[in-house]
C-alpha cells in the first residue's frame, strides 16, 4: 500500500492532524491499535474519567444542599448502569470521529506498525484486522502518545494492583483503596472512588500534592480532600506491596505512623512514560532524548526529513490539546504553509473539585528562575457568585510582569476554574495588560468576574476587597 501521509495514532493529536491535513488536499491514512479513534483519551482517559468526575461533583453537590434545607436519601450505586453510561459517552464520540474520518476519505487501518526504514511501515495485524502489508509512505507523522510509567517493585501480577486504565473500568468499589502519587491522575481517581464510598488514602514522596502548581492554588484542594480522604501522607512512599488474600498488605516509608496497611485495592499512578520504544526508530533518523522523547523542532519536525512526531511521544506537557495544537501545525508545515508551535501559555487543568488550573509562567517557576514578577490575587469570597453557590474556597491570581504590566501568567483554583482558564490563556497569547483586564467589562454575579477582579487588585481599583496600590 502506498499513502502520502501516514499518521501513527488515532488520538487527539493524530485525528486532528489527518483530519486538517487531508482538509488541505493530502491523501492520509490513520494506523492505530485500537479499535476504535480516540487515543488514551477518549477511550481509557480524560473523557471517561471527567464522566465519573462529574458523577462525582453531582454526588458532592447534591449533599451540599443540605446547608440550604434540601435533604436527599443516601444514594444507591449501581455500577453496571454507571459503566454503560461511561462507554455510552466513548462510543457516542468514537462513533463521530469514525463519521469524520469517513466523510474527509481518510483511511483507517487496525494495525502494529514499525518502521523498517524512513518511508516503509510493516503492518501487523491486530485481532481480526489487516494481514501482514507494507505500507510506503512520502511523510509520516508519530502520534503514539504514552502510557503509564511502570514501577517494577509495585507491579503485582493481580488486579488489585491497578493503573490508571484499570482503575476506569470500575470493576468494582473497593472498601478501600491506596492511591500512591498525588499527581492530576491520581487525585482525579481518588475523587471519585471517594465518592463511591470508597475509603481513599494518598501517599506521595513529595512534600506537597500536584507537585509543580503554585501552592496557594493547591492549599484549597488540599483542605478539601483532607475532609474527603481517609488519609493523606506526604513525604512518604511506598517500600512494598505483597497480596494477603483479599487485601494488598502495604508497607510503607517516610511520615507515615502506621508502617504497614491493608488496602482492598491500589492504585499506582506515577506519571506516564512516551510510546517511543519498540517502534523501530532505530531504523530512521529520528533522534529520542534520555526520557524517551522524540525530539522535535517548533516545526515539529524530527531529524528525518520524512518523519514528525506530535504529542506526549514528542516531550511534555503530556496533555491532549497540546497534542491536537501541535497535530494541526504538522498538517499546516506539511501542506506548505508557515506554521510553528510557539505558545505563550499552554493551560493546564485537574478536574477534582475545586478544580485547579493555571496557564503561562507560573509565581513558582518564576521564583525558581528569579524572574521579576508581581503577583494580583482575588480571592473568591468577595465575590458575590462564590458566596451564592457556597463555593467560596477560591482564588483567581494573575502573575504580571511589572516593566510592561503585562499578564505572563494564571492560577485559579475553585469551581469550574478549567473553564475560566480560557480568558487567561487568551489574554496571555495576546500580550494584555492588567488594564486591558480591568477594562473589559465582566457579567456580574459570575466566577468569570474574578478576573477583571484580579486585575483590579493590582491596580488598587478594586471595591469588592480593599487593595489598594
Amino acid at each position: 500500500m502506498d499513502t502520502q501521509l501516514v499518521v501513527l495514532g488515532g488520538g487527539p493529536g493524530g485525528y486532528a492532524a489527518a483530519f486538517l491535513a487531508a482538509d488541505l488536499g493530502l491523501a492520509v491514512t490513520i494506523v492505530d491499535r485500537e479499535p476504535r479513534l480516540g487515543g488514551v483519551c477518549l477511550l481509557r482517559g480524560c473523557i471517561p474519567s471527567k464522566a465519573l468526575l462529574h458523577v462525582a461533583k453531582a454526588m458532592h453537590e447534591a449533599t451540599h444542599l443540605a446547608d440550604w434545607g434540601v435533604t436527599f436519601a443516601a444514594p444507591r450505586i449501581d455500577l453496571d448502569a454507571l459503566r454503560a453510561r461511561k462507554e455510552k459517552v466513548i462510543a457516542t464520540l468514537s462513533g463521530g470521529l469514525a463519521q469524520l474520518a469517513k466523510k474527509r476519505k481518510v483511511r483507517v487501518i487496525r494495525a502494529q506498525a514499525t518502521f523498517e526504514d524512513s518511508r516503509t511501515l510493516r503492518l501487523d495485524p491486530v485481532g481480526d484486522a489487516v494481514p501482514d502489508t507494507r505500507l510506503r509512505f512520502e511523510h509520516c507523522i508519530l502520534a503514539t502518545g504514552s502510557s503509564p510509567a511502570r514501577i517494577p517493585a509495585l507491579s503485582l501480577p493481580t488486579p488489585r494492583v491497578m493503573n490508571s486504565d484499570g482503575a476506569l473500568d470500575l470493576a468494582d468499589v473497593p472498601e478501600s483503596l491506596l492511591v500512591v502519587g498525588g499527581g492530576y491522575i491520581g487525585l482525579e481517581m481518588g475523587t471519585v472512588y471517594a465518592a463511591l464510598g470508597s475509603r481513599v488514602t494518598v501517599v506521595e514522596m513529595l512534600d506537597g500534592l500536584l507537585p509543580g502548581a503554585d501552592r496557594d492554588l493547591v492549599k484549597p484542594l488540599s483542605r478539601r480532600l483532607e475532609k474527603d480522604f481517609e488519609a493523606i501522607y506526604l513525604s512518604a512512599k511506598v517500600a512494598s506491596l505483597a497480596e494477603k488474600h483479599d487485601a494488598i498488605e502495604v508497607t510503607f516509608e517516610g511520615d507515615v505512623e502506621t508502617k504497614t496497611q491493608r488496602f482492598s485495592r491500589v492504585l499506582v499512578s506515577v506519571g506516564r512514560r512516551p510510546n517511543s520504544a519498540g517502534l523501530g526508530l532505530e531504523k530512521t533518523k529520528v533522534q529520542v532524548d534520555a526520557k524517551g522523547f522524540v525530539v522535535v523542532d517548533e516545526q515539529q519536525r524530527t531529524a528525518d526529513p520524512h518523519i514528525l512526531a506530535i504529542g506526549d511521544v514528542a516531550g511534555e506537557p503530556m496533555l491532549a490539546h497540546k497534542a491536537a495544537h501541535e497535530g494541526k501545525v504538522a498538517a499546516e508545515v506539511l501542506a506548505g504553509h508557515a506554521a510553528a508551535f510557539a505558545p505563550r501559555a499552554i493551560p493546564a487543568v485537574v478536574f477534582t473539585d475545586p478544580e485547579v488550573a493555571w496557564a503561562g509562567v507560573t509565581e513558582t517557576e518564576a521564583r525558581q528562575d528569579g524572574r521579576a514578577i508581581e503577583t494580583a490575587v482575588f480571592p473568591w469570597g468577595a465575590s458575590g457568585r462564590a458566596q451564592a453557590v457556597g463555593r467560596t474556597e477560591g482564588l483567581t491570581k494573575w502573575i504580571v510582569d511589572p516593566a510592561t504590566r503585562r499578564v505572563i501568567g494564571c492560577g485559579i483554583v475553585g469551581a469550574g476554574a478549567g473553564d475560566l482558564i480560557g480568558e487567561a490563556v487568551v489574554a496571555i497569547e495576546l500580550g494584555a495588560t492588567v488594564e486591558d483586564l480591568a477594562l473589559s467589562i465582566h457579567p456580574h454575579p459570575t466566577l468569570g468576574e474574578t478576573l477583571g477582579a484580579a486585575a483590579e487588585v493590582f491596580l488598587g481599583t478594586a471595591t469588592d476587597v480593599y487593595r489598594p496600590r
